[in-house]
């Protein structure tokens, strides 16, 4: 059973670097933070780089220090999971490489049973530079280790989570090491992977080991076969509702491309409508301008009073030409036939601008036919792109709903593929368990064996003796003499 949790400090109690963040007091905190990824990461010596860090901490005020500890933000879940574990009766550590002046103060505000850290060495209430503690020399391992001692604690009893580099010892060593929002050389040692930023996420993976610590190994067996079974499930549900979403994904692609033919074509009908728009307007205005032409034209129909004029002047010319008038009777007439002359005059005049004006009309009749051709035809495109537009609504419509069966079938494969990872977090921690007990059936099975080899040994030794005395060996004596190499 478990009796003892143990948590690094930095971004894993606290959601921060403890170190990074006094670096930002004295102004060092890019060199500080270079040094920190480095030994995080595993890429430099913990204890050069602590040194090496705490150097450039010189001259920092103790009071500044404490104050900043009270202010550093605790990680999402941190209170209620340590009060949690409190509450199942867990011991609760932190080692950490971090320091005194911080670790006590947070160690203080949650009631952590041991808080093991380094000292930051201060004088007149400033740092100098200087650091020791059991985490400048020791490993992680070792130091837990001496506290499992000292408590009377096993390995198997202990739970580790960190983040870094330095806490890859201890993570091995427990009977469950969680790797906490960690760096990739973290999660390859790690018994379970932590992503998410909240401590609460590990509750669930203390109380499964507890779970599986009770079962025996033929239930765990067992076990890892339905959990298997159900991973094959998951994976085939995920695999289907990803067929399933790449289905849908090509038929939207394929309804968006049609979507953009139909629009490009209803486009061009748009276009050609409003080319022939443009035809209808210009003959509307020219219709218009020769109908305002045709209306400042004065005439009238005078056809019949033009006939009348031209007999009645062949009548008096023809008067004038064959009787004998006297002087007056033919001025008379000259004068009647010259007023005759200049209205006919006028009428053909005003015949010349019927003319004119027939002839207008004719245009202007030619332009309205134009308008009435030309505004059908622009009708026509105007249905043809109304048309082109609906279908292009139905196939974008469509399209649409092939992309909302995309998105809902990628969410259910998403939704799947978590359920799979999770399956297959619960079958890694089931092979750990299966590894321990098999480890401890064999520590089992050795000791069985050593004690039998000790006794079959003592049984040689007493053949032997009576051999000597002049027993007969059998077969099968002779050869237990010959294995315990006493012949």
């Amino acid at each position: 059973m478990i009796k003892l949790v143990v948590f690094d400090l930095d971004n894993v109690i606290i959601d921060a670097e403890a170190i990074d963040e006094i670096g930002k007091l004295m102004g060092v905190e890019e060199k500080i933070m270079e040094l920190t990824k480095k030994a995080m990461e595993g890429k430099m010596d913990f204890k050069e780089s602590i040194e090496e860090r705490v150097k450039l901490l010189k001259g920092a005020k103790v009071d500044d220090i404490k104050k900043l500890a009270q202010e550093l933000p605790l990680m999402k879940g941190a209170e209620e999971t340590i009060q949690h574990l409190r509450e199942k009766g867990y011991k609760i550590a932190t080692i950490t490489g971090s320091f005194d002046i911080i670790a006590d103060i947070i160690g203080k505000k949650l009631n952590l049973d041991y808080i093991i850290c380094n000292k930051l060495h201060q004088k007149n209430g400033l740092l100098t530079g200087k650091v020791t503690g059991p985490l400048v020399k020791k490993t992680k391992y070792e130091v837990l280790q001496e506290l499992l001692e000292d408590e009377g604690f096993s390995f198997d009893e202990c739970v580790a989570v960190g983040d870094g580099a330095n806490d890859i010892s201890m993570i091995e060593s427990a009977k469950l090491g969680i790797a906490f929002n960690a760096k990739p050389i973290v999660k390859e040692k790690a018994d379970a992977i932590v992503e998410k930023k909240d401590l609460r996420e590990i509750i669930p993976l203390i109380e499964e080991l507890e779970e599986t610590c009770e079962v025996s190994l033929e239930e765990l067996l067992d076990k890892k076969k339905e959990y298997e079974d159900k991973l094959s499930a998951t994976l085939k549900e995920r695999d289907e509702f990803n067929k399933k979403a790449k289905e849908k994904k090509e038929l939207r692609d394929e309804l968006n491309k049609k979507v953009k033919e139909n629009l490009d074509l209803a486009i061009k009908f748009k276009d050609k409508r409003n080319e022939i728009n443009k035809m209808v307007e210009e003959n509307k205005r020219l219709r218009n301008e020769t109908n305002k032409k045709i209306r400042k034209l004065k005439w009238s129909s005078t056809g019949r009073k033009r006939l009348k004029l031209e007999k009645e002047i062949k009548k008096i010319d023809n008067i004038i030409e064959t009787q004998v008038l006297d002087m007056k009777k033919e001025n008379e007439l000259v004068n009647r036939a010259n007023d005759l002359r200049r209205e006919l005059a006028k009428i053909r005049e005003d015949e010349k601008t019927r003319k004119k004006a027939l002839k207008l009309k004719r245009l202007s009749e030619k332009y309205h036919e134009n308008v009435v051709k030309l505004s059908k035809e622009a009708q026509e495109y105007h249905e043809k792109m109304l048309e082109q537009f609906k279908k292009t609504d139905e196939i974008r419509a469509k399209a649409d709903e092939a992309h909302e069966k995309f998105v809902k079938f990628m969410k259910l494969a998403s939704k799947k593929h978590e359920e799979s990872k999770k399956i297959m977090g619960k079958i890694k921690q089931v092979n750990i368990e299966i590894k321990r007990i098999k480890s401890r059936m064999d520590k089992v099975d050795a000791a069985k064996n050593h004690k039998r080899r000790i006794l079959e040994k003592k049984k040689a030794e007493e053949i032997y003796k009576l051999f000597k005395d002049g027993k007969k060996l059998t077969k099968d004596e002779l050869l237990l003499l010959q294995r315990y190499k006493i012949v």
